[in-house]
């Protein structure tokens, strides 16, 4: 399964030389395609105002731009229209769980179980929250394969288990967690779910009511749409126990000098002008994705993984870190080359027209725990094509040589 989808990507089409761009770098962001663009730009041109605020024709189709880009939402992840409030980012949307429900339901002595590979956003919250009530920091850990087992889940998870954190696939491992396991066990003990969906999103179908997960993160940047909006779900029963995050316009039923009554969820939690053009860009990516379906994208990005990690494998000073397969793998591989830094080789890759990214990757308790530094990470998209697959092997057997260190 091939797909021909560089022609959408405006940042993708070749230059003067003719050569385009091989960007690899999706786990950080990803590119836009013009479908998107030109909704952002539609919505500016022609639909622009604040929602919530007028009565004025202009506004009120402000505001059906707002809600029907959180109806798309909610649609997408199989969810309620009043259980997805946006935010700025993931980030944002997990820090509003930490201070919100943390704060209102940890206490002294309870459990907070963190997955070792989790991104910082979901991580350091709950470090303070720990710090700030008291609570136990925890960790699961993944086998030598780099998998999360069901069995490390049962291990872990205690009568005082209060709150579990993890990404749904690692923004480093790339490999998918058994979701539904992990809540089934969670929920015995009547602890919560906080899953982190922002590497996953782009990747593989995600139905929230079946993983029955009880909150949800993501950012709009990873699925093609603008940055600086992003999206939190929360079952419904949650939200309405939870106090605000951010005070301000938009998120108040009455205020009066002495006190203040707040909106229902989701809106309470939404203080301030909204990035409605962000929204309705998000919406647009939505979309787009829909429109090619999960079948095709999935068929697509597994045989550029496959191709990758095979091409890898041939390489005998290449370390892959996770199973080196494509089984239960979503978009990301994350290697090193022997005696070379990761820096020199994103730095060497990028002179011939390849961008990966090179670092810790926003989750040094893993590299601990793998005991490296640091790593490369090379991420795709559905945009991506077996030739760039084939540009970074190539670009990897120049690395040594380009270090003095033989072929």
């Amino acid at each position: 399964m091939t797909l021909d989808r560089i022609s959408d990507f405006p940042i993708l089409a070749p230059g003067a030389d003719g050569k385009r761009l091989v960007y690899l770098d999706n786990g950080a962001t990803t590119q836009k395609p013009r479908q998107v663009l030109n909704a952002v730009l539609r919505y500016y041109e022609t639909e622009n105002a604040n929602p919530h605020r007028g009565v004025y024709d202009l506004a009120m189709r402000a505001t059906d731009a707002h809600e029907n880009a959180r109806a798309a939402v909610a649609r997408f992840l199989h969810a309620e229209d009043d259980e997805i409030i946006f935010t700025q980012n993931a980030s944002e949307a997990l820090n509003l769980v930490a201070q919100s429900w943390g704060r209102a339901f940890v206490g002294e002595g309870d459990e907070i179980l963190i997955y070792v590979a989790e991104h910082h956003s979901n991580l350091v919250p709950w470090q303070r929250i720990a710090a700030e009530r008291g609570a136990v920091l925890r960790y699961m850990y993944p086998n030598t394969e780099g998998r999360l087992t069901e069995a490390e889940i049962a291990e872990k998870i205690t009568p005082r288990t209060k709150v579990v954190c993890a990404a749904q696939v690692s923004n480093v491992l790339g490999l998918e967690i058994p979701v539904k396991a992990l809540t089934e066990q969670a929920h015995a003990v009547g602890a919560v779910v906080v899953l982190d969906i922002a590497q996953s999103v782009a990747h593989l179908p995600i139905d929230l009511k079946a993983l029955d997960v009880d909150f949800a993160a993501l950012s709009g940047h990873k699925i093609y749409a603008p940055m600086g909006v992003g999206a939190l779900y929360g079952k419904h029963e949650l939200l309405e126990k939870m106090p605000p995050f951010l005070s301000g316009g938009d998120m108040i039923n009455q205020v009066h000098e002495q006190r203040t009554t707040y909106a229902e969820a989701p809106r309470k939690f939404e203080a301030g002008t909204r990035n409605v053009g962000g929204e309705v860009g998000l919406a647009a990516a939505i979309d787009y994705v829909n429109q090619i379906g999960w079948d095709a994208i999935m068929a697509h990005e597994s045989a550029l993984i496959e191709r990758a990690v095979a091409g890898m494998a041939a390489l005998p000073y290449v370390t892959v870190y996770g199973a080196a397969s494509a089984a239960g793998r979503h978009g990301v591989l994350s290697f090193n080359i022997e005696d070379v830094h990761p820096h020199d080789v994103a730095t060497i890759l990028d002179s011939a027209g390849v961008c990966i990214r090179a670092g810790h990757h926003c989750a040094q308790p893993l590299m601990e725990h793998l005991g490296i530094g640091s790593c490369c990470r090379a991420s795709f998209a559905l945009y991506n094509t077996a030739g760039d697959v084939d540009a970074l092997l190539d670009g990897l057997k120049q690395v040594r040589e380009v270090m003095g260190l033989g072929s």
